[in-house]
């Protein structure tokens, strides 16, 4: 597992390359029923994990304790009380990019460059292979420095700027400038100073979309609900009948435009691997 550090285009990079496999996972759950086996707690309580078989292999395997005891018989009987820990093997995570670029630092946070492909915080399959864990691995080979922790989210698809405070102070606050409303639709060039006199932080979202949009302007009112996919454990939102109202403004700046997922049902297609373009396949 190699390090990266070095000066990048417009900052300081930093990064240590992923290793083949994460380091596995513990899951704890404390007992609240008695006279129940742990076969039974498993394949009832965690059913969305693993079928009655996959638990059954994974007692038998030894990835359970109960009271920091190992546990082979399924059918032990648990009592009230007790502490089960399920160790999950390690795994080897998707493909992700490990180098982040500082674009500024102070003593209370740090700005970086967020690639896309990179998870912000562990999820689905990546639990290692985040930027808090680059941040981490950084603070520790640094002894002293605080903890950096991301303030705000940002895809795992998506580019950009990432604030991580790294003392309590600025996270509070920082949380209350973003609780208090960022998203800004629209070129820069067009954002009202009257609207940035009222927010703490502005966030501007940019997206490439096929297709040409005769209007100059266009208003999008496409209701916005979550469907189960793949990989992504809490679903994805998408333009869907039974979602919540939603509206979008769409304005053309020298054919390049702002965009979110309604331009998708607009037949304007962003490219990413998640909203794909029907018509034509991604370059690379």
């Amino acid at each position: 597992m190699g390090s990266a550090e070095g000066s990048g285009i417009g900052g300081k990079q930093f990064g240590v390359a992923w290793p083949d496999f994460n380091d596995g996972l513990t899951y704890t759950d404390n007992v609240q029923d008695s006279s129940i086996s742990l076969i039974e707690f498993y394949s009832t309580n965690h059913n969305n994990s693993a079928p009655l078989q996959g638990w059954l292999q994974r007692i038998q395997n030894g990835q359970i304790t109960v009271d920091g005891q190992v546990v082979k018989d399924p059918q032990t009987i648990l009592r009230s009380g007790s502490q089960l820990v399920y160790h999950r093997l390690p795994w080897k995570e998707p493909d992700a990019p490990y180098l982040l670029q500082v674009l500024f630092e102070d003593d209370h946070l740090v700005a970086v460059n967020k690639p896309s492909g990179l998870q912000v915080l562990p999820g689905g399959l990546f639990q290692q292979r985040t930027v808090l864990t680059q941040l981490q691995w950084r603070v520790a080979a640094d002894y002293g420095q605080p903890q950096p922790s991301p303030v705000h989210r940002l895809g795992r698809g998506t580019s950009g700027i990432l604030l991580c405070a790294k003392t309590k102070l600025a996270k509070v606050c920082l949380a209350s400038y973003f609780a208090h409303g960022t998203s800004i639709v629209g070129d820069k060039r067009t954002i009202s100073l009257e609207v940035n006199a009222t927010r703490k932080i502005s966030k501007i979202y940019r997206a490439l979309v096929t297709g040409i949009i005769k209007e100059h302007q266009v208003v999008i009112e496409q209701p916005i609900g979550m469907i189960r996919y793949p990989g992504v454990a809490h679903g994805l939102y998408v333009a869907s009948s039974s979602g919540k109202p939603a509206m979008s403004r769409v304005n053309v700046l020298e054919r390049n435009i702002q965009a979110n997922q309604s331009l998708v049902q607009h037949g304007y297609f962003i490219f990413d691997t998640v909203y794909p373009n029907r018509r034509f396949r991604h370059g690379p």
